[in-house]
Formats: structure tokens, sequence, C-alpha cells
């Protein structure tokens, strides 16, 4: 089965696989930089900001040089922050070393590089024997030869990860890592799967026994969490109230406005004399969907001609250069058709 189906899959990518930018190229770091991007974000979405980072650091020297404000606003809107500090540091860590690591271990030991990504980018820069295991891998492999372990248990990955690796044509990583994922993404989709014209439908278990559905098995997702963030935006003679976000939490190292969580209430509002009545709730209730939680936002505004003391770690600055840091989409919206 291993030369056949690795054959077909080959075949079908060369007339088939999608003509990716990155694609184009085999300098390593533009081809880091587009899996770091595609980490939990669609191709199509993705293509525009590594053209984007691409266009403003076209080397990994000058992502390096970079203020990890400047990384993070080019980042903005693309969600999962970490992944941009990350980027950030790791290509710190490239230029350190002197070159673009080369070996699966090398990439492996970037920031935020895991398994998945350095046998992409091992397979496709430097051709390594590397096969790469992600959720289109999981569900190919699984339907075709209707493996039910969970995909999302110790077990499951080892054994996804020794059948990948056994598929995977010694002397054609690069092309059969691309074409088995374009596979999962073009053909054997999650949702209305393309059976009748699928080239190993008559190998594919799943198809076969009728349980495409079924496969891949997954335990439980965890459950999606509700947190309420509520907004203050304070204005005073053309400065607003804003402060960097430090702590480990989400949205780390963006900036964000006046957040009225429990400290603040507590802490603050009542040496303000009164100020909350003049508070107006400018909009109610706005959902932000993030992937395990769902965030629930109040946003009032204030506009005061003296400026009041702020809460620890906020600090005043010029309303139009808040437009220029890099803060989280939530708060984008929040600002979004204000008078």
């Amino acid at each position: 089965m291993s030369a056949e189906f690795s054959t077909i899959l080959l075949r079908w990518f060369a007339q088939n696989g999608r003509e990716l930018p990155w694609r184009a190229t085999q300098d390593p770091y533009a081809i880091w930089l587009s899996e770091i991007i595609l980490q939990q974000t669609r191709v199509q979405q993705g293509w525009a900001y590594w053209e984007r980072f691409m266009r403003r650091f076209p080397n990994v020297e000058q992502l390096a040089a970079a203020s990890e404000d400047e990384v993070l606003r080019l980042w903005q809107g693309l969600g999962y922050y970490s992944r941009a500090r990350n980027l950030h540091t790791a290509a710190q860590q490239i230029v350190s070393m002197g070159r673009f690591p080369t070996t699966f271990e090398e990439i492996l030991g970037l920031k935020g590089v895991g398994e998945y990504t350095a046998a992409a980018v091992g397979s496709i820069a430097f051709g390594l024997p590397v096969a790469v295991v992600d959720g289109n891998v999981y569900r190919v492999l699984a339907r075709v030869l209707g493996i039910e372990t969970p995909i999302n248990t110790t077990a499951g990955k080892h054994e996804f990860n020794a059948v990948a690796q056994e598929l995977l044509p010694m002397h054609q990583s690069a092309a059969y890592n691309q074409a088995v994922m374009d596979f999962g993404a073009m053909v054997c989709t999650p949702k209305s799967p393309k059976c009748t014209q699928c080239p190993l439908a008559e190998r594919c278990v799943a198809f076969r026994e009728q349980r495409v559905g079924q496969l891949p098995v997954k335990l439980k997702k965890i459950e999606v969490k509700r947190r309420r963030m509520d907004y203050l935006h304070i204005r005073c003679k053309g400065k607003i109230a804003v402060r960097k976000r430090l702590k480990n939490d989400i949205w780390r190292g963006l900036w964000e406005l006046v957040l009225m969580d429990d400290d603040l209430k507590t802490s603050i509002i009542p040496h303000w004399k009164g100020l909350e009545k003049n508070f107006v709730l400018w909009k109610k209730d706005v959902k932000h969907v993030l992937t395990h939680r769902v965030i629930l936002t109040d946003f009032f505004l204030l506009e005061v001609n003296e400026p009041p003391a702020l809460p620890p770690d906020y600090i005043w600055i010029e309303e139009i250069d808040f437009e220029r840091c890099a803060k989280p989409r939530l708060i984008e919206s929040l600002l979004e058709n204000l008078p």
C-alpha cells in the first residue's frame, strides 16, 4: 500500500496542487514564515500576511532587528499573538546561529516550532525525509486506512506518526508532504468530501464501509468558556488612557484601553468622585469569539477635562498615536465608528 498510496497522491498533486507563493522559492526563511503564519490560520487569510511580512522583512536579519511592537502590529488581526512573539524570538535565534538551521532537531529547537512545522520546513526547504502530520494528514490516513484510534491521544499521535513516516517516499518528501496536505484541504475535507472524485476511493476503508463522517475519531472538545471583559475609553484633551498587556494571558504584548475588572472597580473607581456617573454605554454585550472562549464586552466612554488618576500600568498617550499601536481585534472593533 505504501508505494501505491504515495504514487497516487504525487500524481494527483502534480495535476491539482495549489500554486502558493512560498512554494515558488527554496528560501528556508520564506518557507518557515509561511508555516508559522499558517498555524491555525486558513491559507487564504495567511497569504496576505505572508506577503506583508516578506515586503517589510525580506530576510530573517531584518525581522530579528525589528521591535516586538512592530512585529505585533504587522501581525494584528491574525490572532494567536504568541505566534508573532515566538516568530520574533526564533528570528533572533537564527541570526545568533549565523545560518538557518538545516536539521530536523535544529529547526525543532526554534521558538514556536513543533514537530509538524519542523517536518514541513525541513522537508520542503532541505528535502529531509520527515513526514508531516497535521489535521489534514490525520483525516486522510484515518479514512483511507480505517484507523479508529482517537487523533487527540498519545496513542493516536504515535500511531499516525508511524504510519505517515512509513508512507513517505524518502526521496520525494517535499512533494509528498505538500501533496497530502493539499489533498486533505481540497478533496478529503472535514465536511462534504469529494469522495466520488477521489483517486483513492477504491482503496478507502471509510468510503467502502460508509464511515467517512465518523473518521477520524476525536475525543470530546475542550469546553468553550465565557469571559467578561468590559472596557472604558477615557478621553482627556486629545489623550486617552491605555496600557500594554504584560501578564501571561491572552493578547500579551498588545495595547488595550482601561479594563474594568474587579481590581479597577474596588481600587480606582471609588476615588474618582462620581466620575462613573458620566460613563456612557456606547456598545453593549459585544461578542468576540476565540478558539476556546467567548469574550463578552460592554464598552463605555468617558470624556473629562482634567485627567483622573489612572490604575497602575496605565499611561496617557495621544489618541492618534494609539492608531499605530498593536492591539487586539476586539479593541479595534470597539473603537469603530466613534464620534
